[in-house]
């Protein structure tokens, strides 16, 4: 699914290395803040979460929200971000 923003586009299109967690699609600097304080501060920690929940859209979007306060649309791109990098990565 995939979404046309710049920020989707240039996460997807490169292995993500060491990059900051607000350099997902879906985490603005106020939630990147939120997740960084509870250690998500990386892209690869926040990957690690998503799949630890089995890549389900749904659950994840959840405990985003739930936990960090995230919208639903920023949940959403989040979840499909780190689902097209999975596709194109993993």
């Amino acid at each position: 699914m995939a979404t046309g923003t710049q920020k989707f586009k240039a996460f997807v299109s490169e292995p993500m290395g060491d990059k900051d967690v607000t350099a997902v699609d879906g985490i603005n600097d106020e939630l990147g803040l939120k997740l960084a304080t509870k250690g998500f501060d990386k892209a690869y920690i926040l990957l690690g979460q998503f799949l630890l929940l089995k890549k389900d859209h749904a659950v994840f979007q959840r405990w985003l929200k739930g936990a960090y306060g995230a919208s639903p649309s920023q949940a959403q791109r989040c979840a499909s971000c780190l689902t097209d990098w999975c596709y194109a990565f993993l």
